[in-house]
């Protein structure tokens, strides 16, 4: 099944150019491997970047845990990806213990099966070890800035990105708050991530991942872009329905902004592949309109006073087709 690009998002792609930029070619390395002490593998990552320019800023990329066997690592959301890259980001893609390509090898090891702790951990060491990154991805040395770092997850990517980005979390196995902040990240956008937990984390599929429904968003102070599918269903884990993704814009604290894009499912129109089998709402419009929102608001965020995001979101998010809706605090 493939839909074709909605008009807003057709009408609006000349406007590229004045909110980012022409798209330049892409460099992209994999894998890139860092061993870690302790981690029952080596910490693998895709590397993608702008074949010109310096000064970049980075994206890190926490992928989900969708049901496909690669998608979940390394090797997916090139839509996402290869468009952040083509205009001016570099994209480091680590792979989580939590992928489906490491079942065989992680499958027994401290922290499984959802490597909470884990998967944020990544992060920092992918931080800590930027200078040796960079080092091994031909053509890039010299060419990042370290001070402008950003983060973006889908679904349990979008979990550990609220860690990161400043929320705590209740430790099922020893019920003591866990904080896993890194300050070195400057901003983030979440994407269907989930949400609260309590009496309203009553789905089937609760009681298996108490730890998803154990965040506390309200010291979740960075700065944010909430992404939410106005049909993105959680009743695996919630009745609260779509509303429940919207939670780390709700219940943290500003400055935050929610993008709800309408007919949107849990995929997003599709941004964990390209052609992606498991996405329930593919349309390539919808991925085209949020790549550019998301690299938009990262890009402001990263160069305060820059136009990107307000160019964006007038472009994509009024007139006759808008593809979501924004509102901030």
């Amino acid at each position: 099944m493939s839909t074709s690009p909605s008009p807003s998002s057709t009408a609006s792609a000349s406007s590229d150019t004045d909110v980012l930029g022409a798209p330049v070619p892409v460099l992209s390395f994999s894998p890139v491997a860092l061993s870690v002490p302790g981690r029952p593998v080596d910490l693998q990552m895709r590397v993608s970047a702008p074949a010109t320019g310096t000064g970049l800023p980075v994206i890190l990329l926490s992928h989900g845990h969708g049901p496909s066997n690669n998608l979940s690592s390394l090797n997916g959301y090139a839509p996402l990806a290869d468009f952040w890259a083509a205009h001016g980001f570099v994209v480091i893609q680590p792979t989580h213990l939590t992928s489906r390509t490491l079942t065989h090898l992680v499958a027994d090891a401290p922290g499984a099966p959802d490597f909470w702790r884990s998967r944020a951990e990544d992060m920092t060491h992918v931080l800590d070890r930027l200078d040796a990154i960079e080092n091994a991805v031909p053509h890039l040395a010299g060419r990042i800035d370290p001070t402008k770092i950003a983060l973006a997850g889908h679904s349990l990517g979008g979990f550990t990105a609220a860690l990161l980005l400043g929320a705590g979390i209740t430790d099922p196995d020893t019920g003591k708050v866990v904080r896993l902040v890194e300050p070195r990240i400057k901003a983030g956008v979440l994407l269907a991530a989930p949400g609260r937990g309590g009496e309203v984390f009553n789905g089937p599929v609760a009681e298996l991942w108490p730890v998803i429904g154990a965040v506390d968003f309200s010291t979740m102070t960075a700065p944010a872009l909430v992404v939410a599918g106005d049909k993105d269903d959680p009743r695996h884990f919630t009745d609260m329905g779509p509303d429940w993704h919207a939670d780390s814009y709700t219940l943290a604290p500003g400055p935050k902004t929610l993008l709800t894009l309408f007919d949107a499912e849990h995929g997003l129109g599709g941004i964990s592949g390209y052609d992606a089998a498991e996405t329930t709402d593919e349309n390539p419009g919808r991925v085209a309109a949020l790549a550019r929102l998301t690299a938009a608001y990262l890009h402001t965020q990263l160069h305060p006073g820059a136009p990107a995001w307000q160019l964006a979101r007038e472009a994509l998010t009024t007139g006759r087709a808008p593809v979501g809706r924004v509102e901030s605090k």
